[in-house]
């Protein structure tokens, strides 16, 4: 690592360096190795300081603070997320890279699952599909305990739409892998089997009534 405070740390070198790191977080995005991700972007963030004072920022800039924020956001560190959005410039926040984890973030605090689940298709770059795979997995687990709890059941083809497949297998294959307790039978899906034992249309409601009234009758002539 170059040694900021040493004399031969030129712009031009930190920028060098920069970019270096730049291309390390991108290589670990691709591989899915969030440790060396974690590592490369601390390892950035003094580079950044440095250069923000003494020469233009790097061309990857934008596009690995955006990066980062999207790690921040799928691993729910909001206190972080929105400490790094008080170090960012407003022409930095407007670049597509950084506004599109910052819209996610807003859409997700109120509650706007559709819209988060239709962004995966507008990413702003491929590396940001790795994040956006991870997150909308979380917003349709949300999604999936919001259906369980509002319906006792559904149309296959219903919930799929509501929870953003594609088709009713990739539905199947969410519930198989993650929804042991629901119930699919034919076009179909369960969310709530009911109770075993017998249910109250099971009781014999009527007998009872009959026998209630003999009881009383009985009690009646006796006093």
């Amino acid at each position: 690592m170059l040694d900021l405070s040493a004399g031969e740390a030129t712009p031009e070198s930190v920028s060098l360096a920069a970019s270096a790191l730049e291309l390390g977080v991108l290589l670990s995005v691709a591989d899915g190795d969030l440790d060396a991700f974690a590592r490369n972007i601390s390892q950035l963030k003094p580079y950044y300081s440095a250069l923000q004072s003494s020469a233009p920022a790097t061309q990857r800039k934008c596009h690995v603070l955006g990066l980062n924020l999207m790690n921040l956001l799928v691993d729910n560190r909001l206190s972080e997320f929105h400490a790094e959005l008080e170090l960012l410039t407003e022409e930095e926040a407007s670049t597509p890279y950084v506004s599109f984890p910052i819209t996610l973030e807003r859409q997700l605090m109120v509650g706007s699952y559709d819209e988060v689940l239709d962004a995966g298709s507008n990413v702003p770059d491929p590396s940001y599909g790795f994040f956006m795979d991870n997150l909308l997995e979380t917003v349709r687990d949300s999604i999936a305990d919001c259906v369980e709890v509002s319906y006792k059941s559904l149309r296959l083809t219903e919930a799929a739409r509501m929870m953003k497949f594609d088709n009713v297998d990739e539905l199947r294959e969410y519930v198989a892998e993650s929804r042991a307790d629901w119930i699919v039978d034919g076009e179909e899906l369960t969310f709530q089997p009911p109770p075993t034992g017998r249910k109250a249309v099971d009781i014999p409601s009527k007998s009872l009534i009959s026998q209630s009234l003999t009881y009383a009758l009985e009690l009646e002539r006796i006093v």
